[in-house]
């Protein structure tokens, strides 16, 4: 009866209610504020475009990826060919060159690239002068790339510092420098762990080991621990041994200040 009585007017309201429950997606946008058409068609626009182009972004960040590492693999091919023609030392040095490092021949100053990567060419000269420290900081060695720095079979001093590349695998290469090698620093290389630092035990003469920030080290003050005992001779440092360690229920720090309970 109520509808036979307010029909018209029940109708108005009908039809002025109707606009504002299509197109939205629920019944709170009646009490709040209407979000503009034109913000409705921009957001409706940016999500059909991600929606069609999401497997197309992947696509591209995987070719962007491999083509990063081709080029790092590109960066560490093979010099046997100038080994054959300069001698180990001169080619292990335009290795490490090359990479943006520095290297040190023995009774020589350091030659490093400048900014622009260009080095002086003096080195060739250097054919029978082994080559006695590397700086090879933030460069982007490898695996692969390390055929050319284990050609410098007398290196004393090698830094391998801040290189992203460098991983346990690459560790696991440095035994054909145990007899020469006496400092040895790791610092900042986000893909060295516990197991990587485990086959140093070849390299007996060291004396120095840096083996600060290394992110992939679960546990820094037992690893120290555990590596000066396997190299006894060797200064680990970069490390506070307490760093990591888990103390005991009984050796756990009170708080005094908090209140005893009733």
């Amino acid at each position: 009866m109520w509808d036979l009585v307010l029909g018209d007017r029940r109708i108005n309201s009908l039809r002025l209610v109707a606009p504002m429950l299509n197109g939205t997606r629920g019944i709170h946008r009646l009490g709040g504020a209407v979000v503009p058409e034109g913000n409705q068609k921009k957001e409706r626009t940016m999500l059909q475009f991600l929606t069609n182009h999401f497997y197309d972004v992947e696509a591209l960040r995987g070719y962007l990826f491999q083509r990063e590492m081709s080029k790092v693999h590109l960066k560490n091919r093979s010099f046997t060919w100038l080994e054959e023609q300069h001698g180990p030392y001169s080619a292990g040095a335009f290795f490490i060159l090359k990479q943006g490092g520095a290297v040190k021949f023995r009774d020589k100053e350091w030659i490093r690239p400048d900014k622009y990567g260009h080095f002086s060419p003096e080195f060739w000269n250097f054919r029978e002068v082994p080559v006695e420290a590397v700086d090879a900081s933030d460069c982007e060695i490898n695996y692969e790339g390390l055929d050319n720095l284990l050609l410098l079979k007398e290196l004393q001093s090698l830094s391998l510092q801040r290189c992203p590349h460098v991983d346990d695998w690459c560790l696991s290469r440095l035994y054909p420098l145990a007899d020469s090698l006496q400092e040895l620093s790791l610092a900042g290389c986000p893909r060295v762990s516990e197991r990587g630092l485990a086959c140093l035990h070849h390299l007996q003469n060291l004396r120095r080991l840096d083996i600060s920030d290394l992110p992939a080290v679960s546990n820094p003050g037992l690893t120290q621990i555990l590596v000066e005992e396997m190299l006894p001779n060797c200064q680990v440092v970069g490390v506070d041994w307490a760093e990591g360690l888990k103390l005991g229920p009984e050796e756990q720090p009170q708080d005094t200040a908090s209140p005893v309970p009733a």
